[in-house]
């Protein structure tokens, strides 16, 4: 029987999928050390961003079971 395939669990924990099949993720930088950072580039690390397309041709790899 064949084995199954492992999901990487660093991308299990940064990505998650849209009901379309996109990939969403979290911006970086936008966790701490918030005194430094002006408001619009704060506010600009609260939205989730998109996998772009480049990116999507190695999600079957990280995330097998994904959609």
């Amino acid at each position: 029987m064949k084995q199954k395939l492992k999901t990487k669990s660093g991308a299990k924990k940064r990505f998650r999928f849209s009901k379309t099949g996109k990939v969403k993720f979290a911006h970086a930088f936008g966790s701490h050390k918030f005194l430094s950072k002006r408001p619009d580039t704060k506010r600009k690390y609260r939205k989730v961003k998109i996998a772009d397309d480049t990116n999507m041709l190695e999600m079957p790899r990280l995330m097998p079971y994904g959609r």
